[in-house]
């Protein structure tokens, strides 16, 4: 038997993403548009924005970072072999590691 389908509000979804990320130290992923995904690292202080078929938009980091309560994030741009991310790093966070303990410890 499947579970019911339940509609959430974005904002609602990205906090929860974020507290499970900061909860167990697990990097949390949501498709968040048609072609719009967010990689929330493990701490939920910071995140990648990426789309499969173009480039995210600043406006929509900084509003994502302002939902998630993101002190002074910095913004900027990291080149993958296939995507071009955003990054979005809060003040501080800079030194966080991109794994926790969970993903320490099944390797991923």
């Amino acid at each position: 038997m499947s579970h019911p389908t339940v509609t959430v509000p974005i904002r609602q979804a990205l906090k929860y993403a974020q507290g499970r990320a900061e909860k167990f130290g697990r990097t949390q992923q949501l498709e968040i548009g048609a072609d719009l995904f967010i990689r929330i690292a493990p701490g939920g202080r910071k995140f990648l924005l990426f789309c499969l078929d173009d480039e995210p938009e600043r406006s929509m980091a900084e509003s994502i970072a302002s939902t998630l309560a993101l002190k002074n994030p910095a913004y900027g741009w990291h080149q993958g072999q296939t995507l071009r991310s955003m990054t979005v790093i809060e003040e501080g966070a800079e030194n966080v590691p991109e794994s926790g303990p969970g993903e320490a410890e099944d390797g991923v």
